[in-house]
């Protein structure tokens, strides 16, 4: 039962695994049985592939081969676990859903380009590797909508359909007021202590589930060992405008879903606005009430409108 209670929280936007260094090991403990717990009932097994740099990717994927691929990208900060919860709502697709270079269990170094493109180039690599870079379809989160966007645009005869979830790099719309006048050595996505990172957990999401002190401790200490190079991919991915590669998905006329968190804090909801006037194909559903991770605060929801889009391209 209490895996149960936990689990429906534990798997926050911005958590990191792969941690070990915390004051309280019974917690550590706690959540990594959370953790485990989620990627099991979402049919998930952890794997790696070391790429031509020599870095290492880690990367989940589910045993529905027969599905079509789905590649998630997740956001600044985050990892491959923020797709765990809605994996298990997307079980009928092929799920590849990597740790990006400088987060989660991959390799990070500090002298890498971590901007869109780059990204992009590395997992067309592993998807090149396994056999899936042909006709995938691409989905992200924030910073990884950013880096679908910049696979769609380098590879537009192998993308099928975009999923662009609170998506950055379309910064003609502006920055968020709540993140104005921030600076690399005072930005609330950047965390010091803990007392960031609890802060950190209710910026950005409006309905955040619950989640104990003492997982959120956890979670809280790879950030903040990483902050660092945290600080020095956050100043390359916000200089990153994605608008003009963004033409090219309108140009292929690639099926595209937006879905965006009216309430969310980090991109402003009017994001949509520049995003449809680029994608004039794409479809956009602004959710009630969410924050900047709807695939985390309406699991069941944004699964449903996703599995409808889908569904849509066979007509």
């Amino acid at each position: 039962m209490l895996l149960k209670r936990f689990g429906l929280a534990a798997l926050f936007s911005l958590s990191i695994v792969g941690c070990t260094t915390t004051p309280n090991t019974v917690a550590v403990a706690t959540t990594q049985k959370l953790i485990q717990y989620e990627r099991n009932k979402s049919d998930l097994v952890i794997k790696s592939y070391t790429l031509s740099s020599g870095d290492k990717l880690v990367y989940a994927e589910n045993n529905s081969l027969a599905g079509e691929p789905l590649l998630l990208i997740h956001g600044f900060g985050g990892n491959k676990d923020n797709f765990t919860r809605i994996a298990d709502e997307l079980q009928n697709y092929h799920l590849i859903i990597p740790d990006l270079l400088g987060f989660g269990e991959s390799s990070k170094p500090m002298d890498a380009d971590y901007r869109a493109d780059a990204q992009a180039m590395r997992l067309y690599e592993l998807l090149q590797a396994k056999g899936l870079a042909n006709h995938i379809h691409v989905g992200g989160n924030s910073m990884g909508g950013a880096i679908s966007v910049a696979y769609a645009a380098k590879y537009p005869d192998e993308v099928k359909s975009l999923w662009l979830v609170d998506t950055a790099g379309f910064w003609s719309a502006g920055i968020h007021e709540a993140l104005e006048g921030a600076t690399l050595d005072d930005n609330p996505l950047l965390v010091n202590d803990k007392e960031d990172f609890y802060n950190l957990y209710d910026f950005v999401m409006y309905q955040p589930p619950y989640i104990p002190k003492s997982v959120k401790a956890v979670f809280a200490q790879e950030r903040i060992a990483n902050k660092a190079l945290d600080a020095k991919i956050l100043e390359q991915i916000v200089m990153d405008n994605l608008e003009k590669r963004a033409e090219v998905i309108a140009e292929y006329n690639i099926p595209t879903l937006v879905v965006w968190g009216d309430k969310d804090q980090v991109i402003k909801p009017e994001t949509v606005n520049v995003i449809k006037e680029i994608i004039p194909q794409s479809q956009v559903i602004m959710m009630d009430d969410i924050g900047h991770v709807p695939m985390i605060e309406a699991v069941e929801r944004t699964a449903k409108d996703y599995k409808h889009f889908r569904e849509g391209l066979k007509k």
